[in-house]
């Protein structure tokens, strides 16, 4: 049944969703012309809001190109390369494949959305060389994963509020984990993901003449660097020296070691961090390093250039109160019963546009916290209907698949047909609990 559900979806998607440049484009046009429309903002003061953001997202999209470049080098490190080839050796068929990957890819993305992204991505690339599967379904799959990751231990959103001083502090006090990520009812809609994702993955398997498989230009080459020559001269006898690499690399692990035990967290910079210099570690040699790299960063150009249009998209949405609007409409129909459901669908609609956690929080808490205050509605699960509803859409946004396509080599049009099937047995589960609740 889901495998012809998914038919016209794909056949949709792979026709008619254009590349994620042109979807950006699309979507700053639409932003525009309902900010013009619906808040009546002049289209200059809405052109000097757009331009002023454009840049605002500088600092994340060099910490999302990183994450990018440094996964790839930590996996393609010839030790966790033997570690994944052995994994995925474990699949002896293309289902089995992937309902793996999905596993792997939501126990990622619970522990830190970002870790998620990478090892989803690379796993699959590992799977294809190993099983004959669908490769634009295992790559769905690996992204599929990333739906749980507000529901987890990374969630923006509950620790924000679970955090001293946070800035809605005096509103609603300090939240605390045990409430939000660590609820009953938040834990019961991550089992029902666990169990549901890769279940439908599964039965979205395209028969076998519909199969599409893995071009081997896509997944890399291989080969083993060729040796040193015997004349090598000391450039090059520095660049093979596993001494220099480890006199960096160590004290790097060293920190992180520090880091931990001194009760730090993850976070985007400590991932990055850790694989860049757990990676440099491993490969042992320059030479094996930059070599990955080489590979790593043809992957990364649709962050660089799209990034920076989404930061114009978010300034229009929060600085003509576009985003605002757009949640007090669900508001104004809502219930103390049913306003954690109703924030989820408003955040989910409002992620399209403001795909980032943090600044969907910003927008949409002066909306959501005193509504539930005024209806005398569970601010609790207010707050996790805004976090599950920012990541819901992101099977549909493909803002956050970026990452994840430039190390599968794909488009977001690829995965796009399996992803809105996914986005509406996602929005029935997360959805009916949040209603039920």
């Amino acid at each position: 049944m889901l495998r012809i559900l998914s038919r016209p979806a794909i056949r949709l998607m792979e026709r008619r969703l254009p590349d994620a440049f042109i979807f950006v484009l699309v979507l700053t046009i639409i932003a525009m012309l309902a900010a013009m429309g619906i808040q009546r903002s002049s289209p200059v003061d809405m052109i000097r809001m757009w331009g002023d953001g454009f840049w605002a997202l500088l600092s994340f999209s060099m910490q999302m190109l990183l994450v990018l470049v440094t996964g790839y080098i930590l996996a393609s490190s010839p030790p966790v390369k033997k570690l994944l080839t052995a994994l995925a050796a474990q699949a002896k068929s293309g289902g089995m494949a992937i309902i793996m990957v999905t596993l792997v890819s939501l126990a990622a993305s619970w522990i830190n959305w970002g870790f998620g992204l990478v090892v989803g991505a690379i796993f699959a690339r590992e799977l294809a060389k190993q099983v004959r599967v669908d490769y634009r379904l295992l790559v769905a799959s690996a992204y599929s994963g990333f739906v749980i990751w507000h529901g987890g231990i990374s969630g923006s959103i509950p620790l924000t509020v679970a955090t001293e001083g946070h800035f809605t502090a005096d509103q609603i006090g300090i939240i605390p984990t045990s409430e939000t990520i660590f609820a009953s009812w938040n834990l019961l809609i991550v089992i029902a993901v666990v169990i549901a994702l890769p279940i439908a993955n599964r039965m979205m398997m395209p028969s076998e003449d519909e199969t599409v498989l893995v071009d081997p230009k896509v997944l890399g080459n291989d080969e083993a660097l060729p040796p040193l020559p015997e004349n090598a001269t000391p450039a090059q006898r520095m660049e093979n020296s596993r001494i220099l690499m480890w006199l960096v690399g160590i004290p790097g692990i060293i920190w992180l070691v520090l880091h931990f035990f001194g009760g730090g967290g993850l976070n985007l910079n400590v991932v990055n961090f850790a694989f860049l210099f757990i990676g440099l570690t491993l490969h042992g040699t320059a030479r094996s390093l930059l070599a990955a790299l080489d590979d790593a960063v043809k992957g990364g150009a649709g962050i660089v250039i799209q990034f920076p249009f989404y930061a114009g998209i978010m300034a229009i949405m929060t600085g003509t109160g576009l985003a605002a609007t757009m949640s007090e409409w669900f508001v104004s129909i809502s219930t103390d019963q049913t306003l954690p459901f109703w924030s989820f669908i408003a955040a989910g609609i409002v992620n399209i546009f403001v795909p980032s956690g943090g600044g969907q929080w910003a927008v949409q808490a002066p909306i959501m916290l005193p509504a539930a205050e005024a209806l005398g509605a569970d601010v609790s699960k207010v707050i996790m209907g805004v976090a599950w509803g920012d990541a819901w859409t992101n099977l549909l946004q493909p803002f956050w698949a970026l990452p994840m396509l430039g190390i599968a080599g794909l488009k977001a049009r690829d995965i796009m047909g399996f992803c809105v099937v996914l986005l509406l047995i996602t929005g029935v589960i997360i959805g009916g609990i949040l209603w039920m609740i």
